[in-house]
This record gives C-alpha cells, structure tokens and sequence, in this order.
C-alpha cells in the first residue's frame, strides 16, 4: 500500500493526461458541430467544479478550466444537459439557443462527440502502425494445464494455432483478448497438428488472474502456455495509408470487442467487474510506466519510445471506450439525447418538460451508481487492500 501512495503522482498525472485528451477532442467535436450549425455555446469546460481559469471569447462563449480534472462538456444555449436546464435560456452568447436548431442537427450534434473519438483511435492507432508496424508469428502450445479447458477440448502439446473464433491468429495478444472475454463460450479453434488441421471447441473458464500489467481480474482461461513456431517471425511495415487502413480496422475491432462485452455482461456471461473507469485507467498507466522502467537491458530513449507507444494504444483505446458509451441511450450521455430528438422527430414535438427533467434525474442517479460500483471494483483491482489482508 506504501509503494502505491508513493506513485500517486505518476497515477494522477497519467488519468489527467490521458482522459484530459480524450474527452477535450470529445468535447471539440459537439463544438464545432454546433458551431457548424449557428448554435449559441454558453460554455466549453474542461473539469468539473469551480474554474481554476476562464476566459470569455468574442461570441460570448466561456472557455473554463476547472477544478476536478475528470471529465468536461459543452454547454450550448438552451440546452438541456441536466434537470434544472430544462427550458432554461442563457443570455449573452452569439447563435441560436438550442431549442431553435433542427432536430436533425441537433442529433448530429449530440453524435459529434463520440465520432470524434472514433475518429481519434484510429488516427492513434494508425500512427502506432505506422511508426511501429506490427509482428506477426505462429504459435505452438508447449503446455496444457491437466483437467483445464484445453485439454478436455484435446488441445495438445505442439499444435500449432491457426484461428480462434474465425479470426486468424498471428500474435500472442489475439489469443489472450479472446479467450479473456470468452469464459464459458464455446470458442472455436482450429490447431495445426502433424501438418493436418485439426478443428476443437474451447470453453475457458472464470478465474481470478492477473492481467499482463498485473492487476488481479476475474477472466477467461484455457490452461496452455504457448512459443513462437521457429523462423515464423516477421516485421510488417505499413505506408501511410496501410496504416490508416488497419487504424481503422483495430477501432472497429475494438468496438466489436466493447458490444460484444457488454452483452455478455447483460446476458450474465461475463461479470460486471469487466466495466473498467477512471482509476482503472491511471492504474493501468502507472503499472506500465514501472514495468517499463524497470527494464534494464535497454536504453533510456528506447523505454521512453515504449512509453509513450503504450500510452498512446492506451488512449485510443480510452477514446473508443468513451465514444461507445457516451452512445448509449441513457439520459445525460449522448446517446439519450439522441433518444430524445428521436422522439421529437417522430411526435413532431419537445418530449414534454417534467419527463425529460425525470429521465434527465433518473439518468444522473443510474451513473452515479454505476460509476460508484466500477470505481470500487477498480480499486480491488489495483491491490491496493492486499497489505492489509495480508
């Protein structure tokens, strides 16, 4: 516990520096979407609480920093963000309140700032791609844990894995991403095995484990330790536009990867402890900046490259997370709003004051709620407690 107050600054500046980007090009594209059309924006905040500063634009528009460095919005004229907003018209800024721009634009609005994420990752994840290119390699079993999921599927020693659920299988991390959030799903796996293919059902099960950054999660295993085929290595590289190409399959992967998660967690296949917040991510970033320092067989500048390539995956990855959630159609997030404009569309009218003030309330105390239980499973899963249990 000692070792983990000392890096509480490591911690806080990661989680402001990585959530900080994300949510700030979040919050640009609601903007300049608004903007696009004519509307009023009473003010872009960064943090919630009291301003640490601000400043006033020519349109009227104030440009906030604010305390708690979690989070941010755009406020536009007449918008009702929260229950008290709800018909309520700030005077000052240059535009139309709101309520006056179509419900249309409006719903391109409230989408603006989850594409914009979207957008983000895969320009972050085709920069890595870029830079850094991608490894490629077969893989062999050379273990198979006895009475674990894989040797009950017939998994042996010296297969060699082709595809896992469809998907061709060309690093180590494909295998961990899929068995990890596959516990107690049939995963179809087809092995090499004596040069003949070999089709096999794997079916992990829930285990407390650590991840690879060390952080103890409940998550799917099949018992088997893998190694690279010999002479099966190979460095991809990608020209620019290769690389926007697989930034922009490694968003959508993610994004399949979110859903299908979710749904899991909704159907009881997975456990809501799968939902990672804020302090999982600066948690995260802290474990990776130690492991990366304490590597001693390299060069300075080569761990601050590893850094900052680690931390860039991490942000996009935060970025899609974020973009995905906020389209979810829960009052307060954006995708309720959608909902809302979805109904005027259709009714051809405002839902009425008093339901949107209620589902705007109940959305806020549903959030609180979840974000106080993520939090808390977050913190078990930092380790923070192991001292005092043991």
């Amino acid at each position: 516990m000692i070792d983990f107050f000392g890096q509480i600054p490591v911690f806080i500046l990661s989680l402001v520096i990585l959530l900080g980007i994300v949510v700030v090009i979040h919050e640009l594209g609601h903007y300049f979407a608004g903007r696009f059309f004519g509307a009023a924006v009473e003010s872009f905040s960064v943090g919630f609480g009291r301003p640490i500063y601000q400043r006033m634009d020519s349109r009227g528009t104030r440009w906030r920093i604010n305390w708690i460095p979690l989070g941010g919005f755009v406020k536009f004229v007449g918008e009702g963000q929260l229950p008290g907003d709800v018909g309520k018209i700030e005077k000052g800024p240059v535009g139309k309140p709101y309520n006056e721009v179509g419900v249309g634009a409006r719903t391109i609005v409230a989408a603006a700032g989850p594409a914009a994420n979207f957008v983000l990752a895969i320009l972050i994840f085709a920069l890595i791609f870029f830079i850094n290119g991608s490894y490629e390699t077969r893989l062999s079993v050379t273990g198979v844990v006895e009475d674990g999921a894989a040797y009950e599927a017939g998994m042996q020693a010296g297969d060699v894995i082709l595809s896992m659920d469809g998907k061709e299988i060309t690093n180590p991390g494909q295998i961990q991403t899929i068995v990890a959030m596959s516990s107690n799903s049939e995963v179809h796996t087809i092995v090499e095995r004596d040069s003949e293919t070999v089709p096999l059902t794997l079916v992990p099960r829930p285990q407390m484990r650590e991840n690879a950054v060390g952080q103890v999660q409940r998550m799917g295993t099949v018992g088997i330790t893998l190694g690279v085929v010999p002479d099966s290595e190979q460095h991809v590289r990608y020209n620019p536009a290769e690389a926007l190409v697989k930034g922009g399959e490694q968003t959508w992967s993610t994004i399949v990867m979110t859903t299908d998660v979710i749904g899991r967690m909704v159907t009881g296949k997975e456990h809501l402890s799968s939902l990672s917040g804020p302090v999982a991510i600066g948690d995260i970033s802290r474990r990776i900046v130690n492991q990366t320092m304490a590597v001693e067989e390299v060069s300075l500048w080569e761990k601050i490259q590893s850094l900052l390539l680690n931390m860039l995956n991490i942000c996009a990855a935060v970025s899609v997370g974020i973009g995905f959630f906020n389209l979810l159609p829960f009052p307060v997030l954006d995708g309720g709003h959608i909902v809302f404009n979805c109904y005027e569309a259709i009714a051809g009218k405002p839902m009425p004051a008093r339901i949107q003030e209620g589902a705007l309330m109940a959305g806020m105390v549903l959030l609180l709620g979840m974000f106080v239980f993520i939090t808390w499973g977050d913190v078990l899963e930092t380790g923070l407690f192991n001292g005092v249990r043991g």
